[in-house]
């Protein structure tokens, strides 16, 4: 057996283990049919049974109402920021977009090629370390929709309530989607690339009400086009077939896990403890407001920047991957996402507690 290390990667992120030996399983030889789903034709019964349990599931994970579209399209989340005004601006040439971070600000600079973007609030001049009071916001009658990201993966600041507007909410859910229930219903349209909570690298989820599709601007691509992918069951042309399968299986591990209320007890549970690790430290902190802190990255810093490159070199060695905080902000980052075991996060603990008592 491969003796596996502990992952805290901000995506692609950890996946199950139960979820890559299946697939290790099943590689060469699905279910005695005689090749791989990566060899099978996306038309063919067997992969249309697979993709078709896929969004089951995940209409049932998330209760998604009947009158939502699901799509599993390609491009990641970052071609989702053209996609949404193209789709939804619907003759409208305004857009409300919450700044609470670095996805934020591109998705704000990429929707600035299609409308007048109205940003509603904007965390920059705290350096993105809390969310905007709703009372601040300045919105726009006119707006065709209100655009923001629930998590923020570099700064590690996350929405635990949901904005109240009066237009569609879009929600960049890439790094928080699956981590625990939501009301779908409460949203116009939800994109979320897999790499986080879904499956690897390649798929983009997108959950969108129907009543908005089917008035995408002219020159609309037909790949960016909802309606025509839903048209086209999410398969105008070849689909990542592999990536798709795999998110199917993790959603039947979810399922298996007790569903999302479950899962939402761990994840909880995993980042109330580091949390209370790093706050009861001289030597660590968190820059963020607790009221805004993410569950599932959890940035942090140590008293002495000059022992960072120490202190990654040391959690390599002791199988803690991926620690090293975004290129843009520094410091350390621990991605909580759904495969991240609380063992995982306790061993963290450990050697961040030696290597305190070491250089602290």
């Amino acid at each position: 057996m491969v003796q596996r290390k502990y992952n805290f990667c901000a995506g692609p992120a950890a996946l199950p283990e139960p979820v890559l030996e299946q697939a290790q399983a099943e590689l060469l030889d699905w279910q005695g049919r005689g090749l791989s789903v990566m060899e099978m034709s996306h038309r063919s019964k067997e992969f249309i049974a697979i993709a078709e349990k896929a969004e089951a599931d995940l209409r049932e994970l998330l209760a998604v109402p009947d009158d939502y579209a699901v799509l599993f399209v390609q491009g990641g989340a970052t071609a989702q920021f053209s996609a949404v005004p193209l789709n939804l601006l619907r003759g409208s040439a305004k857009a409300d977009y919450l700044n609470t971070g670095q996805w934020s600000k591109k998705a704000i600079a990429e929707a600035r090629r299609f409308c007048d973007v109205n940003v509603v609030a904007s965390a920059e001049n705290t350096n993105f370390s809390s969310i905007p009071e709703p009372s601040e916001w300045q919105t726009d009658n006119n707006a065709a929709y209100l655009h923001y990201t629930p998590n923020e993966t570099i700064g590690g600041v996350e929405f635990h309530w949901l904005p109240r507007v009066s237009t569609p909410l879009v929600a960049d859910m890439s790094s928080t989607i699956l981590s625990r229930p939501i009301d779908v219903s409460q949203f116009g349209l939800i994109y979320a690339g897999a790499q986080k909570n879904i499956g690897p690298a390649g798929l983009t989820l997108v959950i969108a009400k129907r009543e908005l599709l089917g008035n995408a601007h002219s020159l609309t691509p037909s790949t960016l086009n909802y309606q025509t992918i839903d048209d086209g069951k999410s398969m105008l042309n070849t689909p990542p077939t592999f990536a798709w399968y795999l998110a199917g299986l993790v959603f039947e591990w979810l399922k298996e896990g007790g569903g999302l209320e479950a899962q939402a007890h761990r994840n909880h549970q995993k980042a109330t403890s580091l949390y209370g690790f790093i706050d009861g430290s001289d030597f660590y902190g968190n820059p963020v407001e607790p009221q805004s802190r993410s569950w599932m990255n959890v940035p942090f810093t140590l008293a002495d920047a000059a022992l960072d490159k120490t202190f990654l070199t040391e959690a390599e060695e002791n199988d803690l991957l991926n620690l090293a905080g975004h290129r843009s902000v520094g410091g350390m980052r621990a991605s909580l996402y759904n495969a991240v075991s609380m063992e995982a996060v306790e061993a963290l603990m450990s050697f961040m507690r030696d290597f305190e008592q070491r250089h602290g």
